[in-house]
């Protein structure tokens, strides 16, 4: 793992600095690296869009996605000055060009030395030109470092991943992608290594002795609102399976890595990957169940059906809501199941892990109407973080009867407040160089083989309709996924 010391320096090239996510997350998290000094003044940002922008007109959108309270209108002004934007057009060589003599200025400017961190924050049809022309227009060829940040999809199945990926891998080595899902730098998604790996209390009981499941849930309360143009053509199956809940995945499932760097900690993920059961498209009702919300009542108002929506074809075949039972076969979770469940208009926001524990075999305190609560580890990821841990004791009125009780720890308001955002965390990673909470191309092709054989028999079965009201938990075929197993989805 290549590590810088001290604070990056570098210049920060953000091809979709006009767009939505350029605005609501890449710059408050730049702002924030900046504000805590985790990013000194030794740093540029270059806004790269179509737009006729002046460099004022990007420092103006910069200090609205920043302003804050807190903070001194000079400290403001100082940061966005060192935000430059550039008129580009992706296909024409004289735009890289002309973007090359730009970082080279600045980099004398700031007395950055050569150091490129390419961001492609856009539509990935142009994840490849975009590659080609950086490495062709000797953009790319750095005597420091030079680093490209891609955010999903990449690609849209298997062979169209293959082909996106040869495309980049001719203008940079897999050493210096850095595939971004923002789940991966979550507090508590890094926290699953640190719960498991650091505690003597529960990595002995990791294993399918002791765990009867695995549940991972990652609900939202809000519809598809302005992607729906983009959701049309992905569904939760690859917009939230096929990266977030699969990353969550193999790192629940992965065994304990020699050493704690990015090279040990994905060859680990890659075999928990690779021990995925695959299944046959013929198999894939038997273990997968996809729905479609219908007009409902969410937080008290009204919202329409997927149908619905703006932009979306009044025939849809797209699923808002996916639900699976994934067996992982190898020595350490053989016959358990993993439960995994995302969707769109559910109840509430909530992205939480469950660990559910194997019942005592003689459990004394069972029975005479004394129902037991199984032992229960929950990981909080959003929008509480924290852990959970359900235990059973005896009642305060004594007998021999127990009852469940919590150990709860989560963070407070401070620690919310000093938590690093996902992609603030991410884009600190990438500058440092290192990639170990970024997807490796294995983890993507791996995934890609897993999800395709149920996205290929959902495509030729075209008849879902709605069938889970909004403001629900999604089509009660989920829950009858897991009570077949004898289980039933923890809500908590």
């Amino acid at each position: 793992m290549n590590t810088e010391t001290n604070n990056p320096k570098a210049v920060i090239v953000i091809f979709g600095a006009t767009g939505d996510l350029a605005k609501r997350k890449l710059y408050p998290s730049i702002h924030r690296l900046y504000h805590s000094g985790k990013l000194g003044d030794q740093f540029a940002v270059v806004g790269v869009g179509r737009r006729p922008w002046s460099h004022e007109d990007l420092r103006a959108v910069v200090k609205e996605s920043v302003s804050s309270d807190d903070e001194a209108e000079a400290k403001i002004e100082e940061f966005s000055s060192h935000f430059y934007y550039h008129d580009f057009d992706v296909s024409s060589p004289a735009s890289y060009q002309s973007l090359n003599t730009l970082l080279a200025g600045l980099e004398d400017t700031y007395s950055i030395p050569n150091n490129r961190m390419f961001y492609l924050a856009m539509a990935p049809e142009f994840f490849g030109t975009i590659a080609k022309f950086l490495k062709s227009e000797g953009v790319s060829k750095t005597t420091g470092w030079s680093r490209l940040v891609i955010e999903k999809p990449f690609g849209h199945d298997l062979p169209s991943a293959k082909t996106l990926n040869e495309e980049i891998r001719d203008a940079f080595s897999e050493d210096q992608i850095y595939r971004i899902d923002h789940y991966l730098g979550k507090q508590m998604v890094q926290n699953i290594e640190v719960i498991r790996f650091a505690n003597a209390i529960f990595e002995p009981l990791w294993t399918n002795r002791y765990i009867s499941n695995i549940q991972i849930t990652s609900s939202e309360s809000l519809g598809v609102e302005d992607r729906a143009r983009y959701y049309e053509s992905s569904g939760a199956l690859r917009d939230m399976v096929q990266n977030h809940m699969l990353q969550m995945v193999a790192l629940l499932a992965m065994e304990p890595p020699i050493k704690l760097n990015t090279e040990e900690i994905r060859s680990e993920k890659r075999k928990a990957l690779r021990a995925l059961r695959p299944f046959s498209k013929d198999e894939v009702d038997q273990f997968f169940v996809r729905g479609q919300y219908d007009a409902g009542t969410v937080d008290g108002n009204l919202v329409p059906s997927y149908l619905e929506e703006q932009n979306v074809d009044p025939n849809s075949n797209t699923e808002t809501f996916v639900a699976g039972k994934l067996l992982i076969d190898n020595f350490r979770w053989a016959g358990v199941p993993f439960y995994i469940r995302t969707g769109k208009r559910l109840e509430k926001k909530s992205t939480q892990i469950v660990v559910q524990f194997k019942d005592i075999p003689m459990n004394l305190y069972y029975g005479n109407g004394n129902s037991m609560h199984p032992n229960l580890l929950v990981i909080h990821i959003q929008p509480d973080e924290g852990i959970t841990l359900h235990l059973n004791a005896r009642k305060l009125d004594g007998g021999t009867y127990a009852k469940p009780i919590k150990l709860d720890y989560q963070t407070n308001y401070n620690d919310i407040m000093n938590t690093p955002e996902a992609y603030e965390k991410l884009i600190h990673d990438c500058l440092l160089g290192d990639a170990t909470n970024f997807a490796h191309w294995d983890e993507v092709a791996l995934s890609w083989n897993f999800v395709d054989p149920i996205s290929e028999k959902w495509a030729e079965n075209k008849t879902l309709k709605p069938n889970y009201p909004a403001g629900s938990m999604g089509p009660k075929e989920a829950d009858q996924l897991l009570e077949k197993d004898g289980y039933h989805w923890w809500n908590i």
